[in-house]
């Protein structure tokens, strides 16, 4: 069997049209055309592509003579029997208008937990000096109802955005397909806002740099704790600005990468998550058996919380070695 009628049959195997290969190959719907037709044949890479794509051997895609083996039998039907979901173009279009309105209400909420303790921080300080009038029960009452008040808005705002996107969540975890056009729609959109993305990241970095001139401005003109405390409270209203930036940003972006199963969203990564996810439940399910069971045999509660802190530092060791052991 000859390369053009092996493509051929992997293609309608895996349910693709030549459109759709095309765009899992990031060529035209012609050269697939010319490739099956055996007008023309791919070069080195788009070979060894293909041979991912499909999961066979490129000898066999290459040599006349190799049919295909059992082995990659068995997994082609495993392929087809596979329940892939699929991203559709309206899918597509609904979780990036989502994301853009998720990206501002998460950034704000983010912003109103930075700020939140300004008022507590400032009413505390006026407390300690008697000409203000103010006491020091006030300024904790009055300040602690300030930052609850904020925070709860900040949590709301976090829970109004969860549920708008709730129905994508499987976006990343799960590895799945995308409809015919959609990935050449996100490439053009996530292309069009790189430049967008870009100036946001570097005007919030900037404003986080910056908000530190304040107070280091107020240390050097005066000693008033209230002026170097208002300063401060500058400080964090300049870092909730800058992380309104960078936040708001980073969400859109990301959700192009969700889209296209890129960086940390790829097919690799979303595998090495669910393998580590089953080592992060056995290892501390482990780490709470022998936390229990030493602390009831020795009775020495106020020393067995030692388990935990080490476990922790010990868990990015044993997720490295997991992780070691598997690409062998």
């Amino acid at each position: 069997m000859i390369f053009a009628d092996k493509l051929i049959e992997l293609r309608k195997k895996s349910g693709w049209s030549q459109e759709e290969l095309a765009e899992q190959m990031n060529v035209t719907r012609q050269s697939v055309s010319k490739w099956e037709g055996a007008q023309s044949v791919p070069d080195l890479e788009k070979i060894i592509q293909l041979s991912k794509l499909f999961g066979v051997s490129t000898d066999y895609l290459l040599k006349d003579e190799i049919e295909i083996n059992e082995n990659e039998s068995a997994s082609l039907k495993t392929e087809e029997k596979l329940n892939v979901r699929r991203v559709s173009m309206e899918e597509a279009n609904k979780f990036l208008s989502a994301k853009a309105q998720t990206a501002k209400t998460i950034a704000a909420g983010v912003f109103l937990c930075i700020i939140s303790p300004i008022c507590m921080m400032i009413l505390g300080v006026m407390s300690e000096n008697p000409s203000y009038g103010v006491t020091e029960n006030a300024a904790a009452g009055i300040g602690m109802i300030t930052l609850l008040i904020l925070i709860a808005n900040a949590v709301t705002l976090f829970i109004l955005s969860s549920s708008k996107t709730s129905a994508f969540e499987f976006l990343e975890n799960e590895i799945f397909e995308t409809s015919y056009g959609v990935t050449g729609m996100v490439k053009e959109r996530k292309e069009d806002y790189r430049e967008t993305y870009t100036k946001n990241i570097a005007i919030g970095v900037c404003f986080c740099v910056l908000s530190l001139v304040p107070l280091f401005a107020a240390i050097i003109i005066s000693e008033n704790d209230l002026f170097i405390v208002s300063m401060v409270a500058v400080m964090l209203a300049l870092i909730g600005i800058g992380v309104n930036f960078i936040v708001k940003a980073s969400i859109i972006w990301e959700s192009f990468d969700k889209l296209l199963q890129e960086g940390e969203y790829s097919k690799k990564k979303k595998k090495e998550k669910i393998a580590s996810s089953k080592v992060n439940t056995i290892y501390w399910s482990v780490v709470t058996a022998g936390y229990l069971a030493y602390s009831f045999i020795s009775s020495q509660w106020h020393f067995s919380w030692i388990i935990w802190p080490v476990a922790a530092v010990l868990y990015p060791a044993v997720i490295a070695i997991f992780s070691s052991h598997k690409d062998k």
